[in-house]
């Protein structure tokens, strides 16, 4: 499982000129699932997430968690993130998990981040044309992958 994490002062989804979800200071995340993603690597993102300390504390130094700051966090599957580009042009999504095995994992990722985050975060809508309208703030961005937990 890939995700994209960015700082956000302020988010929001639009889908067919609807607003759909937006969020103020927190984080948008984006999520790529492939085939092999499971409970583990729900766990582990999910609470990686929610306590990496990418808030300003008072001093100014980026030491404080979603958590901790009460930021609001809005989910968008990204299917996208797994993109290979090693050979030509056009990209291949060929590991990226195909609908019916990845809405599980996304549906089951919201569920935890929920529980862990301890209130209702907010989402796209699985496999739609979205708008995503984001203010960074830093920029900060950071990458994570659940394989690749060192």
């Amino acid at each position: 499982m890939r995700s994209v994490i960015q700082r956000v002062s302020r988010a929001a989804i639009t889908i067919d000129g609807k607003l759909k979800s937006s969020i103020g200071p927190g984080m948008l995340v984006l999520i790529g699932i492939e085939e092999e993603d499971g409970p583990e690597d729900i766990e582990w993102l999910s609470k990686k997430m929610i306590h990496l300390r990418i808030f300003d504390d008072e001093a100014g130094v980026m030491n404080r968690s979603l958590i901790e700051t009460g930021g609001d966090l809005i989910l968008v599957s990204q299917f996208t993130l797994f993109a290979s580009t090693r050979k030509g042009n056009r990209p291949s999504y060929i590991r990226a998990s195909k609908p019916a095995a990845a809405i599980p994992v996304y549906e089951a990722m919201i569920v935890q981040l929920e529980k862990d985050l301890g209130k209702k975060i907010q989402t796209g809508v699985f496999g739609a044309d979205m708008k995503v309208d984001l203010l960074n703030d830093g920029p900060v961005t950071i990458l994570m992958d659940s394989k690749n937990t060192e």
